[in-house]
């Protein structure tokens, strides 16, 4: 890695707002949450297995599990090469690297027990499903964490604003927004949401309108 000559060697007056990618990081393990809750109840015979709830929940986790793969992919295919471009050995990202490689077979063994519940959505299949989110909600908790540490301070001295705003420009070309949009709305604060609406553009609010309706009749199907 080397380091570009345009880096700066001092914070710039202005610094790129990596707030969006903190709610992102909130609302990935907000959902490994809430339907770990949800997967937990049903297996322990608390919660329905309705057809209604049954469709909804897989409809659910195959989103979620692709939202996540898709967050880790544009790390590291989007923003780190960004990072190592401006930064150069400031910063090493192997250890986070090495731990979306890690998190991708986690992911596939979930996606696979999602599956398998969809076939026969049984308590012993929603079990499984409750301890592969516990196992990926562990990884991802420590992962997180570390990230946030090693890479947003080096983001914010190294990085212009117009780095980073076309990095999240790239992100959100390839994320399905149908459901990242309300997902992400469904977890802010009202300041939050304005901010972000701000950053995105109106098309995001008008498409946050048309998709919203639908997200939350799958997450009353679920959690009621």
């Amino acid at each position: 890695m080397t380091t570009d000559s345009a880096a700066p060697e001092t914070m710039p007056s202005e610094v790129p707002d990596v707030s969006g990618m903190k709610i992102a990081h909130r609302v990935m393990l907000r959902d490994l949450d809430r339907t770990t809750g949800v997967a937990m109840a049903i297996a322990d015979g608390e919660v329905p297995a309705t057809r209604r709830r049954t469709r909804a929940l897989v409809g659910y986790l195959t989103l979620m599990v692709e939202s996540i793969h898709h967050h880790h992919r544009a790390e590291d295919h989007i923003l780190w090469p960004v990072i190592e471009r401006r930064a150069g050995t400031h910063i090493d990202l192997a250890p986070l690297t090495e731990d979306h490689a890690a998190l991708e077979p986690k992911l596939g063994g979930l996606a696979a027990a999602v599956r398998q519940y969809a076939a026969d959505p049984s308590r012993r299949t929603a079990a499984v499903i409750a301890a592969r989110l516990v196992d990926i909600r562990a990884m991802l908790t420590e992962h997180i964490a570390e990230e946030e540490r090693d890479t947003f301070p080096v983001i914010e001295r190294y990085l212009s604003v117009g780095d980073w705003q076309d990095v999240e420009a790239q992100i959100r070309k390839t994320a399905r927004l149908t459901f990242e949009l309300p997902r992400i709305a469904a977890a802010v604060t009202p300041t939050e949401l304005a901010r972000l609406k701000e950053q995105a553009g109106p098309v995001i609010e008008i498409l946050l309108l048309l998709v919203k309706p639908r997200y939350r009749r799958m997450e009353k199907a679920i959690w009621g």
